[in-house]
C-alpha cells in the first residue's frame, strides 16, 4: 500500500520539468497542481517565469490542466488569465478530476503526467489511478492548516522510503 505514495520521478520546481523529456515518454498532457506546486499558496497570479515554462509547453504541443482542490474563486482567477483549463474541489486523492482531466483533453491516460507537492493528494491520486506521478518541492515553506496537517505524514512516508533506499534525493 505505501508504494502508492511513491512517486515515479522528484523535481525541485516544475520549471525543471522539459517538454522533450516529456514527450520521449510518451507524454502529450499535464494534470497539475496548483498552490505550492506551480505557485506559493497565497499568490494570487503566475510569475513570468511560469507563465514562461506554459508558453513553452503549449509550442511543444503539451497540454496542461489544473486539478486543484481548492476552491472555484482561487483555482479560476489563477487560471483564467491564462486560458488554462482547471477543475476545482477537485478531492483528491480521488480519481474523478483526474479522469475528467484526460476525458476533456481528449487523450488517453497513459499520455498524461500527475505533478503534485504533495504525496498524499497528487501523488496517491495520480497513482491510484494509474498515471505516470512526479513529485514536486513546495514552492513555499508556509501552507495552510490540513497541508501541515499532511506534511507530518508525509515527512513520516518519506523518511521510511529513505531508511528502504526507494528514493535518492533530499527535501
Amino acid at each position: 500500500m505505501l508504494k502508492k505514495f511513491l512517486p515515479n520521478e522528484h523535481v525541485k520546481s516544475i520549471l525543471d520539468i522539459q517538454p522533450e523529456v516529456l514527450i520521449k515518454k510518451g507524454i502529450k498532457a499535464i494534470i497539475t497542481d496548483l498552490d505550492n506546486t506551480l505557485v506559493e499558496w497565497d499568490r494570487a497570479d503566475a510569475t513570468p517565469a511560469l507563465i514562461e515554462w506554459f508558453e513553452y509547453m503549449a509550442k511543444h504541443g503539451i497540454l496542461i490542466t489544473i486539478v486543484s482542490n481548492n476552491n472555484e474563486g482561487r483555482v479560476s482567477s489563477f487560471s483564467k488569465p491564462l486560458n488554462l483549463p482547471y477543475i476545482f474541489r477537485a478531492r483528491k486523492p480521488l480519481g474523478k478530476a483526474f479522469r475528467k482531466a484526460v476525458r476533456d483533453m481528449g487523450i488517453k491516460k497513459e499520455e498524461a503526467v500527475v505533478i503534485g507537492d504533495q504525496l498524499l493528494t497528487d501523488i496517491l491520486g495520480g497513482n491510484r489511478s494509474g498515471f505516470y506521478t512526479i513529485l514536486v518541492t513546495p514552492v513555499a515553506q508556509t501552507d495552510g492548516f490540513w497541508t501541515r496537517i499532511n506534511r507530518k505524514v508525509e515527512r513520516g512516508i518519506l523518511n521510511f522510503f529513505k531508511r528502504r533506499g526507494m528514493i535518492q534525493w533530499e527535501d
